[in-house]
């Protein structure tokens, strides 16, 4: 299938992907894909993708905020598969495709006939299957639904966040399906460098419940050397000290001492060297167990400077330190408009960060903004050898949806 637009020339041109997922874990990873050239086909059901409707803003145009973050660089298509018609036009969709991917529940796949191992595989032998849900197939609760908060609940990483006298806290942002996302996309390329060697494609699982496991660095390594539970802590670290966050004149600062020689600096930059030279504080070691009293010498030199004005200048010293910025204030740092991190089109009110990978010869670009429901479906069809017969049958049938139509 050669597609009817030009793909920019990234470091995944001539790769093509087949997207029946939805939400975030799945989106995710095949929006980096798309950010690097590859040939992305999102495969909606015919009440569109659940993210259309999600998140706290739609814009003038009907596109969500939520959508708008994972699905540049891709082509739209809705297909209804629970239709036998409609497995059929994705079997064709799958001729030239080199990755499908997919998060509905456990067992959906195999529901519609397309089992892995029966049917897809000796089909097609060069494809890669990626599967991610909740938690996997296997096990007491395989095949259950699982999401984002009740991994980070169900890890262990909810028992250590939050203050010491506060309940167990979840990440705001959701972490493990971002993570989940990072994973699959990291295990289809090395999928795909395996097929260079063997010529044969193999079938992928991510389960949420197993990539939450490994954000609980280092609490996991030491609980299995010493069986010692991590407390809550807030924002202080469990082996370093000063390290939090403190109230300045204008808001907070996060402050990260990691060593003696950072601490020494701080002391210095806010004015009080012979806070290097105090019995309790003169190694990591001492300040940990201290960390009461260094806070409180820590906050009493923050609270009358800005925030911003005592980050800059410790990073310039060498001492970790951001000022705790909000949202707007983040996206407007002179620094995301130095790293171009800001991806943008007018025409459809889109706005959101772009790809945080650099690359010198391939760079990441925005080639097709995010698409309108069916946006292009009839142009994907043509593309795969349909019709234009078959595809007006399939749109009069209810099988194929394009721009403007409904499901309804």
């Amino acid at each position: 299938m050669t597609p009817s637009h030009p793909l920019h020339p990234g470091a995944l041109s001539g790769l093509r992907v087949i997207d029946l997922s939805h939400v975030l874990a799945g989106p995710m990873a095949t929006q980096m894909f798309g950010d690097h050239g590859a040939e992305v086909v999102k495969v909606e059901p015919p009440g569109g993708e659940v993210s259309r409707k999600m998140g706290p803003s739609t814009n003038e145009h009907g596109f969500s905020s939520h959508y708008f973050s994972v699905n540049r660089n891709k082509r739209a298509i809705a297909l209804d598969l629970s239709r036998p018609e409609g497995v059929d036009v994705l079997m064709r969709l799958l001729a030239d495709a080199d990755v499908l991917i997919e998060n509905f529940k456990p067992g959906t796949l195999r529901g519609f006939g397309l089992d892995y191992e029966t049917v897809l595989a000796p089909r097609f032998p060069r494809l890669i299957v990626a599967h991610i849900s909740g938690f996997g197939e296997e096990g007491p609760l395989g095949g259950l639904i699982g999401m984002d908060p009740t991994a980070q609940a169900m890890c262990g990483l909810m028992s250590w966040q939050g203050e010491p006298d506060g309940a167990p806290m979840r990440a705001g942002a959701s972490i493990v399906d971002l993570l989940a996302g990072l994973y699959t996309a990291s295990a289809i390329l090395m999928a795909l460098h395996e097929r260079h060697a063997s010529g044969r494609g193999q079938e992928i699982e991510v389960a949420l419940f197993d990539a939450a496991f490994t954000l609980t660095h280092p609490f996991t390594a030491d609980w299995f050397m010493s069986g010692r539970e991590p407390a809550r802590i807030g924002n202080r670290h469990p082996s370093g000290a000063p390290y939090n966050v403190y109230r300045c004149r204008d808001g907070h600062v996060l402050l990260a001492c990691a060593n003696d020689k950072q601490f020494r600096v701080l002391c210095e930059v806010l004015g009080r060297p012979e806070l290097a030279d105090d019995p309790r504080f003169r190694n990591v070691q001492e300040r940990f167990c201290h960390h009461d009293a260094i806070d409180a010498e820590v906050s009493a030199l923050c609270a009358a400077r800005g925030k911003n004005e005592i980050a800059l200048t410790l990073l310039r010293a060498g001492v970790p330190a951001g000022a705790v910025l909000s949202m707007g204030e983040a996206l407007r740092h002179e620094q995301v408009a130095a790293r171009r991190l800001v991806v943008e089109d007018p025409s459809i009110g889109f706005k959101t960060v772009g790809s945080p990978i650099r690359m010198s010869r391939t760079p990441p670009a925005l080639h097709q903004r995010p698409a309108r429901f069916g946006e292009h479906s009839r142009a994907v069809l043509r593309e795969a050898g349909f019709t234009e017969g078959e595809i007006d049958a399939l749109v009069a049938g209810r099988v194929v949806f394009g721009e403007g139509q409904t499901a309804c």
